[in-house]
């Protein structure tokens, strides 16, 4: 296989096979799929409220549908389907895989409890598995070394296009047609893009883009150790270089809070304030997804491969910096009572908070040959998904029943976050006091997990009496305003609570950005020359 490959990257003509309108045009493509992606994968967040209403579920059940269950099939399959990439046309694994997510995503609509639900959810997490491995092996060898992290940018700005669009068409459908609607709508265009895809986007040579490399003699069958040495060539590059392996903890990290917080935003913000769940959905999907992260997403990969030029580092300081920055605007915004002024902050956390994206996946692209980059990509997303999709919305779930049931046990009481609330509602424009508080209050959280109130919370007369008194989050229909009113109080708090924990792992990730920088140049310049 590496014979073969070599030997097409060498023979590549000296000029561009591919116009720059054409290649723009399957990078758009390739956006195009990614955001249908992100619409499959994340609408359950908008519109698992009226799920869970519906079948009567916990916040913990509907992470585990939006995480764990996805993350099974997504990071177990994406390995071999990547390793079958590195051998036949890319094209043709992206196509099949748009129409199997497309499809059991649109199943998820029949869906009529929590395991047929879950079986669909797989059926999406193996469809989805087969993009992003495949597609960014093409884009690397649309694009050369320099100008990948700004193409990897534009294809990963699919992630905050998709979420904005499944918050916000996710949303209203559910709003005007139903949840079931929602997943019909959302769905079935992907078999439509498959078909496009198929018949004009090109199979280009492995290693097109890239400087040339010496003929490589040996061709290693299709054996299974074949298959594991080069499985295990490619994790050795991504987790045995100290500045890879830190910006992988970093992306995984980062990756563990946003989905966690992310997947309970809509339901803090619809059970918070008085909004409808559209206008829920399209002002989360609107300002913290489509405004605010997409500018970070963009930004990130187009000021990371300039300032590039300076120092290879950026590609690990830009997002180190970012993400530290990004903590506290989230922090303060998610404290405001009013939602005009919260969501008003909210148009910029994410512009610093998602510069991580694309500067990571340029550095995973480059940090290992052509013909290995598909398995780069899977392997990444092994890493990061099992963790940070697989854990992050199960975490956050149980993070937000926790409080939910504490609030509803004492009370509507509001106090386990001690100095972090206060340092919080009176942060003003003090970063300093924020982040003191933030810093006494986790420690505080962590001794109420694991103390003396966490048994007392934990109890079947407290934990309990929520699911069975406020079942899928709300008081039975006929329930007396009072009881109806402390189960939506309790939701939201516990909701907030959630969210705002998930946001401080931003600060984690950053530590491993910043260690990051320490050799980067050198691993990069020993792969391509930048």
């Amino acid at each position: 296989m590496t014979e073969v490959i070599a030997a097409e990257a060498t023979a590549a003509p000296t000029r561009p096979m591919f116009s720059d309108r054409y290649k723009a045009y399957v990078l758009s493509l390739l956006l195009l799929a990614y955001t249908l992606n992100f619409i499959d994968r994340t609408i359950l967040a908008t519109i698992g409220i009226r799920i869970r209403e519906d079948l009567h579920l916990t916040s913990a059940q509907m992470g585990i549908l939006g995480g764990l269950y996805f993350a099974l099939t997504y990071t177990i399959l994406g390995i071999p389907i990547a390793r079958f990439a590195e051998r036949v046309k890319r094209v043709g694994i992206i196509t099949a895989a748009l129409v199997l997510w497309s499809g059991f995503t649109a199943l998820c609509g029949t869906a009529g409890n929590f395991a047929t639900l879950a079986l669909y959810r797989f059926g999406v997490g193996i469809g989805e598995a087969g993009c992003s491995p495949p597609s960014h092996s093409l884009i690397s060898d649309y694009y050369e070394p320099k100008q990948r992290a700004s193409a990897l940018s534009v294809y990963s700005f699919g992630i905050p296009l998709g979420a904005m669009f499944g918050a916000a068409l996710g949303g209203y459908l559910a709003d005007w047609f139903g949840w079931r609607t929602a997943f019909w709508v959302v769905g079935l265009p992907g078999v439509a893009l498959a078909v496009v895809t198929w018949l004009t986007v090109k199979e280009p040579p492995r290693g097109h883009s890239d400087p040339a490399v010496a003929p490589q003699t040996d061709k290693p069958k299709a054996t299974l150790w074949s298959e594991l040495k080069e499985i295990g060539a490619v994790t050795k590059a991504l987790f045995m270089q100290w500045p890879v392996l830190n910006m992988a903890l970093g992306v995984t990290i980062t990756s563990f809070g946003a989905y966690g917080s992310g997947a309970f935003v809509p339901q803090f913000v619809y059970t918070s304030f008085p909004l409808s769940l559209g206008l829920t959905g399209l002002l989360v999907g609107l300002v913290m997804q489509g405004v605010s992260a997409g500018i970070g997403t963009l930004v990130g990969g187009f000021l990371s491969d300039r300032l590039s030029k300076r120092s290879p580092v950026w590609y690990s300081l830009t997002p180190a910096i970012g993400l530290l920055i990004a903590v506290p605007i989230y922090l303060f915004a998610f404290t405001r009572a009013d939602w005009r002024l919260m969501f008003f902050i909210l148009l910029f956390p994410g512009i610093f908070h998602y510069t991580y994206l694309a500067p990571t996946f340029a550095v995973a692209q480059n940090a290992v040959p052509a013909f290995r980059r598909a398995t780069a990509t899977a392997i990444l997303f092994f890493f990061l998904n099992f963790i940070a999709l697989g854990g992050g919305p199960v975490f956050a779930g149980s993070l937000v029943d926790y409080y939910a049931a504490y609030s509803f046990a004492h009370g509507g009481v509001h106090d386990v976050w001690g100095p972090l609330g206060g340092a919080l509602a009176h942060a003003g424009g003090e970063t300093l006091m924020a982040y003191v508080g933030i810093v006494t209050g986790l420690i505080d959280m962590v001794r109420g997990l694991f103390g003396p109130a966490a048994h007392a919370i934990a109890a079947p007369h407290a934990a309990g009496a929520f699911v069975t008194l406020c079942p899928g989050g709300r008081a039975p229909a006929g329930a007396a305003p009072a009881a109806a009113a402390a189960c939506k109080s309790a939701l939201a708090w516990g909701s907030q609570q959630g969210v705002m924990i998930g946001v401080c792992f931003y600060l984690w990730a950053s530590v491993h950005y910043f260690l990051g920088c320490i050799g980067l140049t050198k691993v990069l310049r020993r792969q391509v020359a930048i």
